[in-house]
Formats: structure tokens, C-alpha cells, sequence
């Protein structure tokens, strides 16, 4: 599935100015961030995605990449990217809280979702990341679908300490840094601004003796390897979403998707548009001029096509439902085979002898109407009176 346009996401112009931007960001922010819509799936993609489109148009240098190259200026290939979105992109959480100030300071989370205490809970439940793994697939793969064995990189809950961060028998205390608050102070001035507390990060717990095989964090790298199925009809840029299979949630949270894109290959014989599939194929002089039967390879294997009399170069023939199918349902595509008369080259003399006599033997208006017709129009250009 293909990417939605940045500027159609936020609902602005393509020549939107920052501030225009920034409001959109804001609203829909607001309007779609998980605290307001708690379990809506739905909600929490959407918000992802109008996150990863203000990161890259309130970006000069971002927006300029965009505009020239689109999607994929901002993609990897042929490895896993840690965060929805591919590679370079924040969390979107992290792109809100810079977007409104940080938790601190008056706390602008209270505002929007009507919060108490700004301090984050060390024991709340969080939810993983959603990854992405790019996969490439040959032709055929795209057509008739597949099951492709990947190994994917992704962090994991720690069996050791259960996710807690903690080393079994010990536990968390009160940070002494923040007093418990999750935020210090920071005087500039005549002006005083809170912060979120470094030592804590703002949970106004620390951990008294960090787990030793996750040190803490809850989480340890580990590798699965998942078997995908590609459904037929996909091509390149096509999504697919492989529900939980992302990195696992701390403290009994979610865990997040994984999203693999799909990168087709090129293939020696067939080129794709749509679900029609295009092949370029050579005939003879002879065929083209008197016609015939003629084996063409298709997607299934060998068919027989009909060139009829007198077919021109760059002729496009038709075989019907001989595409690919639809990934939705509907109707397969068709094949289209784009026929080029190739001239025969080394001839021989009496081959040249007998190419000589049948040239001579035409009748130009009858047999060549096309050399007739340009002759004509440009006989002011040749000389002629």
C-alpha cells in the first residue's frame, strides 16, 4: 500500500507556510493522540502518521528532499528500520512533547487531556514499537504470491526480570535527584522552568540494582524468524501489517506491529503497469509482412498469438487475463505484447538479389502507404518542384 502525501495528511497546501504547518500539526495532534482515544487502533496509526508528516514538512531541508523525491527519500532497503516509518524518523511521542513544550513547566498535557501530577508512572503499562522490514521479491513472487522466511532484529521482553528493569529480589526507591516529583527546577534569571528529571526520566523512581542480562531496560535484542505470506497482485510500495509481531511492550503494555514493505524485483522478460504485463518481443520481417502464428511466453508459461498481415513496428497485441491478479478481488489483468520488426542483417548475395527484386516490385501507394504519406509531406523539404 502506498503512502498518503504528507501535505494531504495534515490537510494543507503543497505551498503551506510554517505556520500553517504547525496549526495543522497541532489540531490534529490533539484530536487523534492516544490519552484521548485509548484502544482505538485506528486513532493511534493515524497519529503516527500526521507525526511522521510534520517531522518532514516543518523540516526545510526534509520538505525540500520531499517534494523533489517523495516517499523515498525517507526509506531503507533490504533491512529492518526500529520505529514506524522507516529510517531517520522520532517517536511520535517524542515529536508531540517537543511540538508542546515537554512535559514541564505547567504541563501542557494537562491542558489537552485534563491531567493531574505530570509525573509518568514507572509502573505503567507502555505499548512496543511498530517495526518495518523491507523485503524483496522476485516477479513471480508479486504474481502468484509467496511464503518468504525472514529474521527479524527486534527487542523483547526480559525473561529474567519480567520487564521490570530490576534485578529479582530487589525493586525500585524514590529518585533523590527530583524528590519523587519526576521534575527539578531551573532558575534562569528572574524566571524558574521545571523539567523532566534526567535521573529519572520522570517517574520520580529509580531502579536500586538494574537487572544484569537487560541492565535496566526491560528489554533485550533478540532475533525471530517469522514466515510471511505474500498475497498475489502486490508490487512495490505494498504494506503489509503482521499484527504483534513488533517490539514487545513493557510492563504487560502492547506489543507493536510489524510492517513489511515489499520491493520488486526487475524482471529479464516482463515489465509491470499496473496489472498488466508488458512484454516487448522481436518478429521477423517475413511474419510481420505476411503474418502468422507466433509462440509468445507469458507469466503461465508459452501461448500462441496471431500477427496479423502487414503489422506495423511497435504494434501492441493483446492476450487477455494473462496480467496479474487484482490484490482486492476483481478482475485479472491483461498481457500486452509489444511486437518490433527486426531487420535482417549479414545477407547473402542472392538474398540481397532477391530483397532487390521484391523492393522494385512493390507498388509504393499500395504496399508502402506510410513511406507514400511521409513522402508527400515532406517533398517541399526534399528539392522537389
Amino acid at each position: 500500500m502506498a503512502h498518503e502525501d504528507y501535505y494531504k495528511v495534515l490537510g494543507v497546501s503543497r505551498n503551506a507556510t510554517e505556520a500553517e504547518i504547525k496549526k495543522a500539526y497541532r489540531k490534529l495532534a490533539i484530536q487523534y493522540h492516544p490519552d484521548k482515544n485509548p484502544g482505538n487502533k485506528e486513532a493511534e496509526e493515524k497519529f503516527k502518521e500526521i507525526s511522521q508528516a510534520y517531522e518532514v514538512l516543518s523540516d526545510k531541508n526534509k520538505r525540500a528532499q520531499y517534494d523533489q523525491f517523495g516517499h523515498a527519500a525517507f526509506t531503507s532497503s533490504g533491512r529492518s528500520t526500529h520505529g514506524f516509518g522507516g529510517s531517520g524518523f522520532h517517536d511520535p511521542m517524542d515529536v508531540f512533547s517537543q511540538f508542546f513544550g515537554g512535559a514541564g513547566g505547567g504541563s501542557i498535557f494537562e491542558d489537552l487531556f485534563g491531567g493531574g501530577s505530570s509525573r509518568r508512572s514507572a509502573s505503567a503499562a507502555m505499548d512496543g514499537a511498530d517495526l518495518r522490514y523491507d523485503l524483496e521479491i522476485d516477479f513471480e513472487d508479486a504474481v502468484y504470491g509467496a511464503d518468504k522466511k525472514i529474521i527479524l532484529p527486534r527487542l523483547t521482553a526480559c525473561d529474567k526480570c519480567s520487564s521490570t528493569g530490576c534485578e529479582p529480589g530487589s525493586g525500585r526507591k524514590t529518585c533523590s535527584h527530583c524528590g519523587g516529583s519526576g521534575q527539578v527546577a531551573l532558575s534562569q534569571g528572574i524566571f524558574s522552568i521545571r523539567q523532566t528529571c534526567p535521573a529519572c526520566q520522570g517517574t520520580g523512581e529509580i531502579i536500586e540494582k538494574p537487572c544484569r542480562q537487560c541492565r535496566g531496560s526491560g528489554r533485550i535484542h533478540t532475533e525471530k524468524t517469522l514466515q510471511i505470506h505474500i498475497p498475489p497482485g502486490v508490487d512495490t510500495g505494498s504494506r503489509l501489517r503482521v499484527s504483534r509481531e513488533g517490539e514487545s511492550g513493557l510492563r504487560g503494555g502492547r506489543p507493536g506491529d510489524l510492517y513489511v514493505f515489499i520491493h520488486v524485483r526487475n524482471h529479464v522478460v516482463f515489465h509491470r503497469e499496473g496489472n498488466d504485463i508488458i512484454c516487448e518481443m522481436p518478429i521477423s520481417y517475413a511474419v510481420a509482412a505476411l503474418g502468422g502464428i507466433v509462440e509468445v511466453p507469458t507469466i503461465s508459461g508459452k501461448a500462441k498469438m496471431r500477427i496479423p498481415p502487414g503489422t506495423q513496428n511497435s504494434t501492441i497485441l493483446r492476450i487477455k487475463g494473462k496480467g496479474v491478479p487484482a490484490l482486492r478481488g476483481g478482475a485479472r489483468g491483461d498481457m500486452h505484447v509489444k511486437v518490433f520488426v527486426e531487420v535482417p542483417t549479414h545477407l547473402a548475395k542472392e538474398q540481397r538479389e532477391l530483397l532487390e527484386k521484391f523492393d522494385a516490385a512493390l507498388d509504393n501507394y499500395k504496399n508502402n502507404p506510410l513511406k507514400t504519406e511521409f513522402e508527400r509531406k515532406a517533398k517541399p523539404f526534399l528539392g522537389d518542384n
